[in-house]
């Protein structure tokens, strides 16, 4: 797979240092340490801070979303890997105003294990109240009963979302967590694999599929789905993932949501939009309302070619923090 990169050992430093001097009007690098980015604040303002992270590869995703209305830092991993505590600890003690810092990541062990260190030691060596929401969106990764076990995937960004707005409009740390964490349960993702990545340090692929094959359920890291077959129709394919997900999270009629149609890389906006064409076909047919609708790439796996679907069940709260300003290098939202 060619790629255009330098050393493939830097690709992760790099493009940091791109990305920063890209946008020196939302986001700032941190001197204690070369994976910890920072909104740039137009204004100081006690709240809640708000820190994501995870691996690098899902661009946008994490660092695009630092920003007004969005998370206040971001710590970046290399490829498909969490960052190391120190970037963790670093963002939580720029962004912490004395209102506390809510981390939202991934149900991945190696996030787990270094947020969950780094919330330690920011608890007890600098005092700053910290509270986890773990996102557990894929539905084909466990079944309903194991839902704890589930991984996190696209659906991140309304969790994101979510706590941001809940924070800028000045939400109480228990308040930023109650609605974060309600938004957490109320989001599902399907989604589906075409063709795989390849890793810039292996040039390996991420997974193997044949010409004519797809596969429901991959995973944003190539983790094997629930269900390997023949390439079908755009609208079979999304009739099959809203299915799962309805299945998982019934709704009734007059409900609203918020649905995001994400690509994984390669897919194009047309693609994209066929899906969603379908989409909405299916939930106005049910008499489900879609308040909000996103299409595009929000969470990508490199160049995998795919897309997932993400329904949101939204409250009259958490609607209008869905509806909140956002400004961010990759997300705008007025």
């Amino acid at each position: 797979m060619k790629k255009i990169i330098n050393d493939p050992n830097n690709v992760v430093d790099e493009m940091i240092e791109g990305y920063v001097k890209s946008y020196p009007q939302h986001v700032q690098l941190l001197e204690e340490n070369n994976r910890a980015i920072v909104a740039v604040k137009k204004e100081e303002k006690d709240k809640v801070g708000i820190l994501i992270g995870g691996g690098s590869g899902h661009e946008p995703a994490f660092m695009g979303y630092v920003g007004y209305g969005m998370a206040d830092g971001v710590a970046v991993g290399n490829i498909f890997a969490s960052p190391s505590p120190d970037p963790i600890i670093e963002v939580s003690k720029k962004i912490d105003t004395g209102q506390g810092v809510v981390y939202i990541y991934g149900n991945y062990a190696g996030d787990l294990m270094n947020f969950g260190m780094a919330a330690e030691i920011v608890e007890l060596e600098e005092d700053i109240k910290v509270q986890s929401i773990i996102v557990k969106d894929d539905v084909a990764s466990a079944p309903k009963e194991e839902a704890h076990k589930r991984r996190g995937i696209a659906g991140e960004f309304f969790v994101t979302k979510v706590a941001g707005a809940s924070s800028e409009k000045g939400y109480a740390f228990d308040d930023v967590v109650r609605v974060t964490e309600e938004m957490n349960n109320n989001i599902r993702t399907m989604g589906v694999g075409l063709t795989p990545c390849a890793l810039p340090q292996t040039g390996m692929p991420s997974f193997e599929l044949a010409a004519d094959e797809m596969e429901i359920g991959l995973g944003h890291h190539g983790e094997p789905g629930v269900e390997k077959g023949k390439l079908q129709t755009a609208d079979q394919i999304v009739s099959r993932l809203v299915n799962d997900i309805l299945e998982d999270m019934p709704l009734d009629k007059g409900e609203n949501v918020a649905v995001l149609v994400n690509g994984l890389g390669s897919t194009t906006n047309m693609e994209l939009y066929i899906m969603f064409r379908k989409v909405e076909e299916i939930l106005t047919g049910k008499g489900i309302t879609i308040h909000r609708s996103y299409v595009g790439d929000y969470s990508t796996s490199l160049e995998m070619g795919g897309a997932s679907i993400t329904i949101a069940k939204l409250t009259d709260e958490l609607a209008q923090l869905i509806d909140f300003t956002a400004d961010c290098p990759m997300f705008t939202q007025i």
